[in-house]
């Protein structure tokens, strides 16, 4: 006999047996929960992924999203706050559903025909009527969903913290009105679900500090706290490194103890070895807070092979790591250590940024808390570290025989050329600059390699600062080490930055006791590189004489080595000091010689040091059409070779030959685009120079408010880098524009100041010209219609 059942309408089921039909009363329908979103966390600065979860939740959205995210980041707060504004919004007539899948959960996760379970019951279904199978139940489910559809509208399911994606396709609803939003410390991806992912990332600092801020004026609204300390409150959000679990923890300390000052957190927080353990909080009922803890879950789920690459990530010492170096760590192939950093990515423990470009990053906690981790079995951090460092000195060894190298040289074939070089060390300076007194507390040999590999490229990118820590650092080594001619190269690297850094005295000094080594070692090479750099020094303290005679011995041992490219160096350095001195003449004959050398050898870098003051001593002589045309081959040399510093020199020699033959509108515009690329390159004493003449170039157009407020902010630039010189000139400029306006009473104050500076300075030359301008001024005060008729403008310029 086959036995049938039927739901009919009301409350009543049909049964069938056989040929004969009962219709029972059954008992009232089960409550439905279909309004059972927890509430809506309050939510600081997450505008922007707010309105993309929005999107995504709305009608031209997707059936399924996924907020993802390292742990702590704020995922279920964003997901939930997005939901209630959905709900508000009245994209969800049909109701919502809210299911915790526990998927980090140490006691276990919820299983899939659980999760199923629950939302069946919220959706009504009595424990009797469940289907007995997962399959059954998820048929049914789908069913509801489609019915709920069609006669109340779409429905959001919210399925926070999924683990796996068995969690998530069961609960994926059929019909396309509704959408299935969940949470998850991992990228759920599959062919048969390609969710939306939504990434978040860290707060912003004003958001992070707004979130402290926020929390202890809702528990007590006169709490003078954050109004009180803002720097050690930023500082605390920096230790925090802006993550809300982390942040969150830190608002319930200060809480706790309201007399807690802001700044003893931040003091607790400040050290490395006991933040992960400051960063926890247990309330009066025992739930606790933690970190640690939240890492720990993640942690746990991770393979063998991927746990040992994340406890070996924080050895390297820069902010991101490479997936070659990556790949050093774990002694593993790299295509082979990209498929465990992705894992680690997928999990939200690192982050490749951007994508695609092999550099992954750890957040600042995630490191401490890697770091901390107990050594696996066979693990050798030394070993590690070891092979790291040799990776960074060997490939910095390769990149830097690319700058040095002429055409037809020999070079590694680690780069494809000089750019590829030059934008793996780009890539790489943080981590080679951290690298090196890394490796000098193991091998101090190690440490000067990679200090020397660095020198040409930090001088190239005028990265000084760097350079000049390095080189102090260099020095110290070689002298413990008693290596006489290390200590001469490092004291050569110095030297050169502290010029570059316009410590010009102390510079003198560093090259005259690399000179002294030099000739100690009967180092003749060395010797001459010596007398170079000293000469080149001494032309900046202005003293020219002096530069004069050491680069003319270093010429002259340059010939007798037959070394030209040190001969090239020596010929520009003394070209220019012949320059300072007057003698142009002479200086057009060494730069020539320095031209043709360097195009002999195929230096381009030289070639356009030389096409450059060669230019500027042409002009001195009025030579003005061969002055635009080294500068012009100038300019497309450097930008040839992407120099992008050397491009803003170019244009600004440029600018002022074209101002000298009357084409002022072309000379404003080469140097208008000078001060914006040594803005960018945060080189304020070539912008000063670059505003200087920029301002000249103006007035020849008679712009002359313009022209004012250029040598206005260059005068102000060369007076903080306290280069008298400079600010003369600025001033001097600035007079004469000042005067034009009839703006007299300012203009003899700026040239009286350009008097001074010059007579302190006892250049005589320039003294005399501001001189002149100053008595023109004063007159022009006292008869200004009598002086106007024939004072000639521009007399006396004087240019950086």
């Amino acid at each position: 006999m086959s036995e049938q059942h039927s739901q009919v309408s009301g409350n009543a089921r049909s049964y069938q047996a056989g040929h004969s039909i009962h219709i029972t009363e059954t008992a009232a329908p089960a409550p439905q929960a279909l309004a059972s979103l927890p509430a809506a966390p309050h939510l600081t600065g997450r505008e922007e992924p707010t309105a993309a979860l929005l999107k995504a939740l709305g009608p031209e959205g997707s059936g399924a999203t996924v907020v993802t995210g390292l742990p702590g980041v704020g995922k279920t707060a964003l997901a939930l706050h997005a939901a209630h504004q959905a709900v508000a919004l009245g994209h969800f007539p049909g109701g919502t559903l809210f299911v915790h899948l526990r998927g980090y959960d140490p006691s276990g996760a919820v299983a899939p025909d659980q999760a199923l379970e629950a939302l069946l019951r919220a959706l009504g279904v009595r424990d009797d009527d469940l289907p007995p199978t997962p399959e059954e139940q998820a048929g049914l489910y789908r069913s509801l969903l489609s019915r709920r559809a069609e006669e109340h509208g779409p429905v959001l399911i919210v399925a926070d913290d999924a683990s796996s994606l068995d969690q998530l396709l069961p609960l994926v609803p059929a019909h396309s009105v509704h959408r299935l939003l969940s949470t998850s410390r991992d990228s759920l991806t599959a062919p048969d679900l390609r969710p939306r992912l939504i990434p978040l990332e860290e707060l912003t600092p004003g958001a992070a500090e707004d979130l402290i801020t926020s929390a202890l004026t809702q528990t007590r609204p006169d709490d003078p706290r954050p109004t009180a300390a803002p720097e050690a409150l930023a500082e605390v959000v920096t230790h925090c490194g802006r993550l809300p679990l982390a942040l969150t923890i830190a608002a319930a300390l200060l809480t706790d103890d309201p007399g807690l000052p802001i700044a003893t957190l931040a003091e607790d927080l400040a050290d490395t070895r006991t933040r992960l353990r400051t960063l926890r909080h247990e309330d009066a009922t025992g739930r606790s807070l933690a970190v640690r803890t939240a890492f720990d879950l993640s942690y746990r789920r991770l393979k063998d092979q991927e746990a040992r690459l994340f406890r070996l990530l924080p050895i390297n010492p820069g902010p991101d790591v490479s997936t070659e170096a990556a790949a050093t760590l774990v002694d593993l192939p790299p295509r082979e250590t990209r498929t465990s950093l992705a894992a680690l990515a997928r999990a939200c423990l690192v982050t490749e940024h951007p994508v695609g470009s092999g550099r992954w990053r750890l957040h600042d906690l995630i490191r401490l808390y890697a770091a901390e981790l107990p050594v696996g079995e066979g693990e050798n951090d030394p070993v590690a570290l070891e092979r790291l460092l040799e990776h960074y000195a060997d490939t910095c060894h390769a990149a830097d025989g690319h700058l040095r190298a002429l055409r037809g040289d020999s070079v590694s074939a680690l780069f494809a050329d000089r750019t590829a070089a030059l934008t793996w060390l780009d890539d790489e300076r943080a981590n080679l600059i951290a690298a090196v007194p890394l490796a000098g507390a193991r091998d101090p040999w190690t440490a000067l390699r990679l200090t020397h590999s660095l020198n040409r490229y930090l001088h190239q990118r005028r990265h000084f600062h760097d350079a000049l820590r390095l080189s102090e650092n260099a020095v110290t080594t070689a002298t413990e080490l008693h290596d006489r001619r290390g200590e001469a190269v490092a004291l050569n690297s110095l030297g050169n930055a502290l010029q570059e850094v316009r410590r010009f005295d102390e510079a003198i000094i560093a090259h005259s006791q690399e000179l002294a080594i030099c000739r100690e070692l009967h180092n003749r090479r060395g010797e001459a590189s010596a007398l170079n750099s000293l000469s080149s020094a001494l032309r900046e303290a202005r003293r020219f004489d002096e530069a004069i005679t050491y680069t003319t011995q270093a010429v002259a041992i340059c010939r007798e080595l037959l070394d030209l490219r040190g001969e090239a160096v020596a010929l520009n350095n003394l070209g220019n000091a012949l320059q300072e001195v007057r003698r142009f003449d002479e200086a057009i004959t060494a730069h020539t010689r320095d031209l043709v050398i360097c195009r002999n050898l195929h230096d381009r870098h030289g070639e356009s040091r030389a096409l450059n003051n060669l230019g500027l001593a042409l002009r001195e002589v009025n030579r003005f059409d061969d002055a635009i045309a080294n500068h012009t081959q100038d300019l497309a040399i450097c930008r040839e070779l992407h120099d992008l510093h050397g491009e803003g020199a170019a244009l600004v020699n440029l600018g002022s030959v074209l101002h000298d033959v009357g084409r002022s509108d072309e000379a404003a515009a080469a140097h208008a685009q000078a001060v914006v690329i040594f803005r960018e390159a945060i080189d304020p004493h070539a912008e000063a120079k670059a505003l200087n003449n920029l301002g000249l170039a103006l007035q020849g157009l008679g712009s002359f408010d313009e022209a004012i407020t250029n040598h206005t902010r260059a005068a102000a630039l060369y007076r903080e880098l306290h280069d008298r010189h400079g600010e003369g000139t600025a001033l001097n400029n600035l007079g004469l524009a000042l005067r034009q306006v009839r703006r007299l009473g300012e203009a003899v104050t700026a040239l009286t100041q350009t008097v001074t500076i010059f007579r302190e300075m006892n250049d005589p030359h320039l003294a005399s010209l501001a001189h002149d301008n100053l008595k023109g001024a004063l007159r022009q005060a006292h008869t200004a219609a009598r002086w106007r008729r024939w004072w000639p403008f521009g007399r006396g310029r004087v240019e950086a």
